[in-house]
């Protein structure tokens, strides 16, 4: 739609809340007769249904205002725990050794946490970045929209009584400030670098040889009871003390690392696809969003829309505690993101000075390693004081994941280079793409801002556009500088994984700077891979390489990911999916919702024959287990052969073969496939399975003992035994695994006596946006686990219930349509 001028849009705004209801789920908020002050901030919030707040506001910082104020009132208390988080007040609070639900940091301990986000407080760090001008820092409006934030948030636990029971009468439910907010961005910004080595930052330790410059401060304690876990200082595992592991030989550390990246990948991860004008009905573009995020803690997604007249209008899903939306669509574009195979991190291997391990050389000269001593307040317990150490390159780490001890020796450290530590821009990077009119406005946001830590961008719009690109923040690690400076650690990890380990002794092994980059040590804009306009771009976490198999992109450096290498199941039947849908043409946001909820399983379509006959081969119709004993797999057979070869809620033999492909795929390896992997022919190759290994009919036995053994009838329907329960109530869940390659990814919890219980990652702000020439988009929107976390709110399952039926929210964009919801409900709140 076209926006009026500010001054009559906001009087139609006001005009509408003066006889509107206000909502249940805001009970005790302002009279309604009072008019928002004018001294204080304020905005408008009006609810359609399932609770998704349309946010009015006459700038930005009354915008973040009610940006605040609404997601506390569906998420407080989920937020107030992020904000302990950053503060470094988890110990104080939790006790040392809890873990946190690792939102915003892989910490294994609330004690590592803590030291790790102490020391950035102390430090200094965010509010150095706050300082900076934009582009390098952020612009004046997202500042504004974060003191806004602070200020909402805190409002709304004035004037509200928290219902929530996981933090109601909570001591550590407290106002924050924007530097709590501006934290919050920093650490999601840090989550694939500093974030994912928290535990070995917090653990480097010199080795007990170094000399008193290096021991740890006066008063340093451990509580009692925080004995020694995994990563924290006092382990085995921390860095330079005596029994800490040997580095493990080369391949072994090219394996363990890119085990660490893929299972990264397999907690996190997205599709998202863009189809242009070419392959559409009526020559505009579509979208399908279908990011796979935590259903659980501080990175879930939370839905709105956030209006500034003429200036901002844009709906979708923010990550919680965000200032922006950070999935979403307005008038013209709609764009989602997809978790990146980009390293966002490197090491830098020290020369240290033989008469102290806290100094290390560079061009043969010493530069002295800053100390950061941080003390942590603990419950029940003396405060508990630790040291870091970092370095020009970052902080000394001491592991990258449990498989990659890196010691800290008498000659030898490891520092890690994280760029994102450095960048604060993903918020402008927001605002900037829900102003964008179009694609090309998408890439010129993406190149002033350059503020996209992990992910990649997918796009389409009205005119009939399409975009794929790998826009994000990454270490200037060119392919040559990595030949020229590696380590010999490096010369294995960096062609495997990508990642780089580079010989910080030398100057010449700096990572430079590109022109066009906004921040040195980071690609610029011009090397990032890039597809424009072809008849669909698609995206499933594998590298840039096959967005579109007949115009696949290559000549990116190795960090980016890689060419020509087997792609995953998820990204091969995406693939084929949406290939076919483009041949096809004439393309609708229906096909879009079709292509979301087929539950198609492409390891069943490319395996499921060959299954089927050898199941019905084995001789007796029998297979012996891992235990010995020899098993009756008939039935499984039959059941087999009549499923349907999806993962809805109603299909049977669903659970039967996700249960045996996981056995499988994790036994039998590389021998799975007669028909090795071919760059060739990467979306049906590798194929044909081999059903003579040992594995197959050792998993097949297991699997049927395993379902038996827990009372679940092979042909059982899936939702029967995948399901989440809010409330008391079982909500069937449709959707598959990453080994299956389904679309609708769903990673449940399994329950040996009941099967697939509690999802921990999934399908979450799923949108199919498309136009249809109205002036308002035609999109529709799940939020699959629901705007609320509060039990007692209304939407609390609501949408949940949506996705277990296959059904879609459909979105309310233009004014008319808003003002036509029959669950409409207006707040005006402010300042008190």
């Amino acid at each position: 739609m076209r926006l009026r001028p500010r001054r009559s849009a906001v009087a139609a705004v006001t005009l509408l809340t003066m006889g509107a209801a206000l909502p249940a789920v805001a009970a005790e908020q302002p009279d309604r007769r009072e008019h928002p002050s004018h001294r204080g901030l304020s905005a408008v919030v009006r609810y359609t249904e399932h609770g998704i707040p349309h946010i009015v506001a006459k700038d930005y910082a009354n915008l973040g205002f009610g940006n605040g104020w609404a997601q506390a009132a569906d998420q407080v208390c989920t937020l107030a725990d992020g904000f302990v988080t950053v503060r470094g007040d988890r110990s104080r609070f939790f006790g040392p050794d809890a873990a946190p639900d690792h939102s915003l940091s892989s910490a294994g301990t609330n004690l590592s946490s803590d030291l790790y986000f102490r020391g950035v407080r102390e430090a200094g760090t965010v509010e150095k970045l706050l300082a900076q001008p934009a582009p390098s820092g952020p612009s004046r409006s997202v500042k504004e929209l974060m003191r806004g934030f602070a200020a909402g948030y805190n409002a709304w636990l004035k004037q509200n009584r928290i219902t929530d029971p996981s933090c109601r009468n909570a001591d550590w439910v407290r106002p924050v400030t924007t530097l709590d907010v501006a934290a919050r961005g920093f650490a999601i910004a840090v989550l694939g670098g500093e974030g994912r080595t928290v535990d070995a930052i917090t653990a480097a330790r010199p080795p007990a040889s170094a000399g008193p410059g290096a021991a740890e401060g006066p008063g340093s304690s451990a509580s009692p009871g925080s004995s020694a876990s995994p990563g924290s200082a006092g382990s085995p595992e921390a860095g330079g003390t005596a029994g800490a592991a040997p580095s493990p030989p080369p391949e072994e550390a090219a394996r363990a690392v890119r085990e660490l990246f893929a299972a990264d990948s397999a907690d996190m991860g997205s599709n998202a696809v863009a189809f242009s004008g070419k392959a559409t009905a009526n020559g505009r573009g579509l979208l399908l969003g279908n990011p796979h995020y935590p259903w659980q803690g501080g990175r879930r997604f939370w839905q709105s829309q956030q209006t500034i007249p003429g200036e901002l209008n844009v709906a979708g899903g923010s990550l919680l505690g965000t200032v922006t939306v950070s999935i979403g669509h307005n008038a013209h574009m709609a764009w989602s993101h997809t978790v990146a195979t980009g390293v966002t991190l490197n090491l830098h291997q020290l020369t240290l000075d033989p008469a102290d391990p806290t100094v290390y050389l560079v061009d043969g000269r010493r530069e002295r390693m800053r100390k950061r001593t941080v003390t942590v307040p603990v419950a029940n317990g003396a405060p508990v004081t630790r040291s870091q150490w970092w370095t020009r390159y970052g902080p000394v780490v001491t592991s990258l994941g449990a498989s990659l001890p890196l010691p800290w020796t008498g000659g030898t450290a490891y520092a890690l280079n994280d760029p994102n530590a450095a960048n604060l821009r993903a918020s402008d990077t927001g605002l900037g793409l829900g102003k964008a009119r179009g694609t090309r406005d998408v890439l010129d946001t993406l190149r002033r801002t350059q503020g996209l830590p992990w992910v990649n961008t997918i796009a389409a719009d009205s005119r009939g556009h399409s975009l794929f690109t790998q826009s994000q923040v990454l270490p200037r690690i060119t392919d040559g500088l990595a030949q020229r400076c590696s380590t010999a650690l490096g010369q294995v990890t960096y062609p495997s994984s990508g990642l780089a380990v580079l010989d910080g002794s030398r100057g010449d092994c700096a990572l430079g700077r590109d022109r066009d980059a906004v921040q040195p040590g980071i690609f610029g804009p011009s090397r990032m891979p890039t597809l424009k306009d072809a008849p669909y771009a698609e995206n499933s976490n594998d590298s840039a390489w096959l967005s579109n198999a007949d115009r696949p992109l290559t000549g990116y450096e190795r960090v980016f990911g890689t060419i020509g290498t087997q792609r995953s199941m998820r990204t091969r039947g995406a693939v084929e999916d949406v290939a076919a849908m483009a041949d096809r043409g004439g393309l609708t946001v229906r096909d879009l919702q079709r292509q979301q909820f087929a539950d198609r399983v492409p390891a069943a379509d490319l395996a499921g024959d060959d299954v089927v006959r050898a199941c019905a081969a084995l001789p007796g119709g029998t297979a012996r287990g891992t235990d010995g004993r020899e098993v009756d797999v008939r039935e499984s057979c039959a059941v087999l052969a009549r499923w349907d070869r999806t993962m809805d809620t109603d299909s049977r033999g669903a659970l039967l073969f996700d249960r045996f492909w996981r056995r499988l795929t994790a036994e039998a390896g590389t021998q799975l496939w007669k028909v090795p992997f071919s760059a060739a022919d990467p979306v049906r190759t590798p194929r044909g399975l081999d059903t003579s290994v040992p594995a197959f009919a050792t998993a097949l036995a297991d699997t049927v003992t395993e379902l038996r053994t827990a009372g679940i009838a092979l042909d059982s329907r899936l939702g029967e035994h995948q399901f989440v329960e809010r409330n008391g109530e079982r909500i069937a869940v449709p959707g598959g695994t990453e080994s299956l390659g389904v679309w609708n990814k769903v990673e449940a919890r399994w329950d040996p006596a009941r099967g697939y219980t509690e999802v921990s990652t999934g399908s979450s702000y799923v949108q199919a946006v498309g136009w249809d020439g109205s002036g308002c988009p035609a999109a529709r929107t799940l939020l699959t686990y629901s705007q609320s976390s509060n039990p007692n709110s209304p939407y609390f399952s609501d949408q949940t219930r949506l996705f277990s039926g296959e059904r879609w929210v459909t979105s309310r964009f233009c004014e008319k349509d808003i003002r036509s919801s029959p669950a409409l409900k207006v707040v005006r709140v402010r300042e008190r």
